[in-house]
């Protein structure tokens, strides 16, 4: 189990020079809309590539080979994986297709006369009604078309304006490769993203790809066949079977002595299941939580020190800046190395914070000015 935690913690806080290498490297990072005291992407991103700003891989990734999607959450990936989610194999009708038939036909026929569209506008131009989201907000319903098109792989994001999605046509796909050509490659890029990965996990996550990608094969088989592979390797740990890439060692892994704060969905913490076998303490993201039964905080981020996970700290705006409240599991680490540590990352967590909090007013100041190009 110790060295499993090293592995875990090792094989994805690597370095890399910029936002986009580091998407790449991990192959998947999820996109989260709540600032506290930042999105998600970039609390992920600022652990992984040195002086990353909050919005640098939402300015950075349009000129690169990456594509927004949803995998078994909604992120960004390289555009090859991206790929092999389509044709999706779930043909249900959305419900804006059926409250508003024909609608998602003048949405495509609306990007395809132009370079690039955001959704108020286009919500503007087709007159479109508004829809209670999964979230209990409203939207336009040319936003959901929106949505869907992508989903389906007939548009596609090409920047963020404000942090709000701009699309454009999708053009000509190549031919997709064999179901179990595609569900190896997907199954693949979630074990290289979150190993090492409990087998009960990777299924779980099999089936949250579902259609997208996994649904036109037996999944069952498709799993079996990937996991007893020759490119996976196995260790049984307390009952758990664990999986990992057979090309890296877990033995060989080593840890810094830095202190992180991590995003709620960083590839450390993402798994709830292998988090609490491996620290033996149960972490729960409450942001949809009612205030009354949170545990931990609305937006607890996982306080890592070498390759304990030993509390959790939450970070939240007041008149004197960033509040900084740190909890604990168990006992305190003690000792000068662990202050150190921590006092460096409350730094350089309330200085992202302030940078973060200038992003979001200029974006929110160019919504303002330029309707059609940003948002808020």
């Amino acid at each position: 189990a110790a060295a499993l935690r090293r592995y875990a913690v090792a094989r994805t806080l690597v370095p890399s020079p910029t936002a986009t290498d580091a998407v790449a490297r991990l192959g998947f990072v999820q996109y989260d809309p709540i600032r506290r005291p930042a999105c998600a992407q970039d609390l992920i991103l600022r652990h992984r590539v040195a002086g990353y700003r909050a919005g640098d891989l939402d300015r950075d990734y349009p000129g690169h080979p990456l594509e927004e999607a949803f995998l078994h959450v909604y992120g960004v990936m390289p555009a090859a994986l991206e790929r092999s989610l389509h044709p999706r194999g779930d043909d249900a009708a959305w419900r804006v297709e059926r409250e508003h038939p024909g609608l998602a036909r003048r949405v495509l026929r609306y990007l395809r006369e132009r370079e690039a569209v955001h959704p108020r506008e286009l919500a503007q131009a087709l007159d479109a009604a508004a829809m209670t989201g999964a979230w209990g907000g409203t939207s336009p319903a040319s936003t959901r078309a929106l949505d869907m098109l992508q989903h389906r792989g007939l548009a596609r994001v090409v920047r963020r304006a404000g942090g709000i999605r701009v699309y454009a046509p999708s053009g000509d796909r190549p031919r997709a490769e064999p179901p179990s050509r595609r569900a190896g490659t997907i199954l693949s890029m979630l074990l290289r993203l979150y190993a090492p990965l409990p087998s009960a996990t990777l299924a779980q996550l099999a089936r949250m790809v579902g259609g997208r990608g996994l649904d036109d094969v037996r999944r069952e088989r498709a799993l079996a066949r990937f996991v007893e592979g020759p490119s996976v390797a196995s260790a049984t740990v307390d009952r758990v079977r664990y999986l990992w890439p057979a090309d890296e060692d877990p033995l060989a892994a080593a840890v810094d002595e830095r202190v992180r704060a991590l995003a709620p969905f960083d590839p450390v913490a993402w798994d709830r299941r292998r988090f609490e076998h491996l620290w033996g303490w149960r972490y729960r993201f409450e942001a949809y939580t009612p205030a009354a039964k949170r545990v931990y905080g609305y937006y607890a981020l996982p306080l890592l020190w070498r390759e304990h996970v030993v509390g959790w700290v939450n970070a939240a705006p007041s008149p004197r800046g960033l509040a900084i409240d740190v909890r604990y599991a168990g006992a305190k680490p003690r000792g000068p190395a662990f202050r150190r540590a921590l006092d460096d990352e409350i730094a350089s967590l309330r200085a992202f914070a302030r940078d973060a909090g200038r992003g979001s007013r200029a974006a929110d100041a160019a919504a303002a000015a330029t309707p059609a190009e940003a948002g808020s």
